[in-house]
């Protein structure tokens, strides 16, 4: 993955698809101190009923300077349980490619739990390819939340549009 310069939060506000829009909720800063890269956090809402859906998370960074990024991931992504299985979470991930290819980004990693198999198939509808499964480090943060194995999938945005 090439290396990214920030150039500072861009104006990305709100992305759709005709069937569901993200709408930024936070622009989150890096933190260094805790090996956090810049990060847009997005509203997941189908345009059919405006209601949110969930949410959907950029983190802006490469894994070069910022190896947790293989554990955590470039995406992060939530659907709130009544609107499970409409390929949301899916959808916002191709919302967002546009936004990571602004900021220098062709590759995207995606993690997961090896058991949520809503979540691989999301990875998998979007073309991401399965690099493995990997142990959780015991320092990353997600260690003291009990996990300890993640699937880590490369999605190319190059293509997207």
């Amino acid at each position: 993955m090439p290396s990214v310069a920030w150039a500072g939060f861009l104006p990305f506000d709100r992305l759709s698809d005709g069937v569901v829009e993200l709408r930024v909720e936070e622009r989150v800063p890096a933190d260094p101190t805790l090996g956090h890269v810049p990060a847009y956090r997005f509203a997941i809402v189908p345009c059919d009923s405006g209601t949110h859906a969930g949410s959907v998370r950029l983190r802006v960074g490469t894994v070069e300077a910022t190896p947790s990024l293989l554990t955590s991931g470039h995406v992060g992504y939530e659907v709130d349980e009544p609107f499970r299985g409409h390929g949301y979470a899916a959808r916002a991930c191709r919302l967002i490619a546009p936004v990571a290819r602004a900021h220098g980004l062709t590759e995207l990693v995606i993690t997961c739990d090896p058991d949520n198999a809503a979540s691989r198939r999301t990875c998998e509808r979007l073309g991401a390819r399965l690099v493995g499964t990997f142990d959780v480090p015991p320092d990353h943060p997600m260690f003291a939340k009990g996990r300890r194995r993640v699937l880590r999938f490369v999605y190319s945005v190059a293509g997207e549009r």
